[in-house]
């Protein structure tokens, strides 16, 4: 059944090509309000979709962009999978570094492969249809899917996900499972599908440091008045140790040191340090001294400056000495470490090494725990086995990335996560020229009808 099952996606690919190029091409860009209608009209096409296939689909208000909510049944004594994703993408700007037009999707021919170049196109549209088209293929084939299947798909996520604890609160029961689904992750190399088992929490923070009431001309005032932007250079270079770590006090309590076995499981991944900062223009690791690099991504906090303006910055030449200084930072975090006191200590860190007619406000930008999955999850072993099937191989593997919708679900829902992701490194998420592999879709959508097989055999 299943052969039956897969050749039916491949003969029906140019079918399923269009219905993602018919979702890619609405700009549902969360972000910005001018677009608040075209994220309502991504919600209906999926909740069109997803009653197309069978499926008991609505569109859900929230506080702020909708919902959509789909059930597929299936046999009673089957599991019951959740499956999320996100239909919102980020702005495509700046407009002008795209080769084509952003969401009008393109198949460019790549030596070996084809791409799918979008916004969208990866981030989450394409990864999401996978699972959309291999449940249809299966009811198409079948007439049933041998498991029971909800679908959550959500307007937000990049814009901070902000109307989903309420939702999920008051949606628990009807979205009570025994596993929720995620297809939001990447593979670990080009040929090996992965299954994420752990990523970093986050803790993101804005700041604004004020020193008098105006900018100053710094020939009158040099020396004698506070500059608010040495001041925030000052409070951001006292953030790091010498050997790379983070300076804050209590950082580091409760982060465990990697177990020995998973240590040497790591060290044994086929992953080239050296390629990998030079692939973006660097060769000199940069983070705690002495530890291997995928140690520093996946298991190690970390503390990033993102940007710091104030004074003057446009054309010319202006002497003010800066009343305000600002700055964007985040945290990623480890298991064992806790996001509130994280941030608390951050606050008094700042605050301590102001001078004394200085002044600092914060603005939160994120705040979520680190997650790694149960390591006695009964549905991690069959779907690693399914991706192998399909792939030829397969593995498990962290990620520095924060995935807050992850711990939001198990709040609410008390059910662990598996994060099956088909996407590349090189996708381009988030800038100019984003694109899915045509090998990621097929090749996804091939994978998840063998993990479904596999899944209902988990009674």
């Amino acid at each position: 059944m299943t052969d039956r099952i897969l050749s039916h996606i491949d003969a029906t690919l140019d079918a399923r090509l269009d219905r993602l190029f018919e979702l890619i091409r609405i700009p549902s860009v969360s972000t910005d309000p001018s677009f608040a209608a075209d994220v309502a009209r991504a919600a209906e096409w999926l909740a069109g979709t997803l009653r197309e296939m069978g499926a008991e689909a609505s569109v859900r208000p929230t506080t702020g962009h909708p919902m959509v909510v789909g059930h597929l049944p299936g046999p009673e004594d089957a599991p019951h999978v959740l499956f999320y994703g996100h239909y919102d993408v980020q702005p495509a700007d700046p407009l002008e570094l795209w080769d084509s037009d952003p969401f009008e999707p393109v198949l460019k021919p790549v030596e070996g492969d084809t791409h799918i170049v979008a916004r969208g196109a990866s981030d989450d549209k394409g990864a999401l249809m996978t699972f959309v088209e291999a449940c249809r293929a299966y009811v198409e084939t079948t007439g049933q899917l041998p498991i029971r299947v909800s679908f959550l798909f959500e307007g937000e996520e990049e814009s901070g996900s902000r109307s989903l604890p309420g939702f999920l609160e008051a949606s628990a029961a009807e979205l009570d499972c025994d596993v929720v689904l995620v297809c939001d992750t990447d593979m670990w190399d080009r040929e090996t599908p992965a299954v994420t088992t752990m990523f970093r929490g986050l803790v993101g923070q804005e700041m604004t440091i004020r020193a008098g009431d105006r900018d100053l001309h710094s020939g009158m005032f040099g020396n004698a008045a506070a500059n608010a932007l040495a001041v925030m250079a000052d409070v951001l270079a006292s953030l790091r140790r010498p050997d790379g770590g983070v300076a804050i006090e209590g950082f580091y309590d409760g982060v465990q040191e990697l177990a020995p076995e998973t240590a040497a499981d790591w060290a044994a991944l086929p992953f080239d340090e050296e390629g990998f900062l030079a692939n973006v223009g660097l060769k000199v690791p940069a983070g705690e001294d002495g530890r291997p690099v995928l140690q520093q991504v996946w298991a190690r906090p970390s503390c990033e400056i993102h940007g710091i303006w104030g004074g003057y910055s446009d054309p010319g030449f202006k002497t003010v000495i800066p009343c305000e200084a600002h700055a964007k930072l985040s945290f990623r975090l480890v298991a064992g470490q806790e996001p509130e006191k994280i941030r608390t200590n951050f606050l008094a860190h700042v605050r301590d090494r102001l001078p004394e007619d200085c002044t600092v406000s914060f603005e939160d930008h994120g705040l979520a725990p680190a997650w790694a999955m149960d390591p006695d999850n009964r549905f991690l072993a069959p779907t690693l086995d399914a991706l192998a099937e399909e792939w030829g191989r397969s593995t498990t593997c962290g990620t520095g990335g924060s995935i807050p919708i992850i711990g939001a679900l198990k709040d609410a829902l008390g059910v662990d996560a598996l994060l099956v992701g088909f996407g590349r490194f090189d996708n381009r998420i988030h800038s100019p020229n984003e694109k899915y592999d045509l090998s990621s879709f097929v090749g996804g959508m091939r994978s998840w009808v063998r993990i479904i097989e596999r899944l209902s055999t988990c009674k």
